[in-house]
């Protein structure tokens, strides 16, 4: 069973920054195969940042230059470095583990509960 387990999030002012984690646990095969999305009130669920194959970050270009995903393999656990966050940001950041990232075609998309993130003055 996949259990997926984000934190971090909270309210910021616009220009501050947050990090979020998202710690794995179950057969995640690989952590390249997890990645972030979020979504705002009313809106859908976007892609906000994920692994390419060759492990370096895949990003939305409204948050390029300023997020940065990263992973720490002994941990299990991917994180989500956001910088100069704007009040358009402000959305539930949702941990996604979809093993299509690497080449598997046929298991569950698992989605974790989610992190609220508000950016406020």
């Amino acid at each position: 069973q996949v259990q997926l387990v984000e934190s971090g999030g909270g309210l910021v002012q616009p220009g501050g920054s947050l990090r979020l984690s998202c710690a794995a646990s179950g057969s995640i095969f690989r952590l390249n195969a997890l990645g972030w999305y979020r979504q705002a009130p009313g809106k859908q669920r976007e892609m906000v940042a994920t692994f390419t194959s060759t492990g370096n970050g895949n990003y939305a270009g409204s948050v390029k230059g300023r997020f940065t995903i990263s992973r720490d393999n002994a941990k299990n656990t991917i994180y989500l470095e956001m910088n100069s966050l704007k009040p358009e940001d402000t959305a539930v950041y949702y941990c996604n583990l979809d093993t299509r990232r690497i080449g598997r075609f046929h298991d569950p998309i698992y989605w974790g509960r989610g992190t609220q993130v508000t950016v406020s003055s």
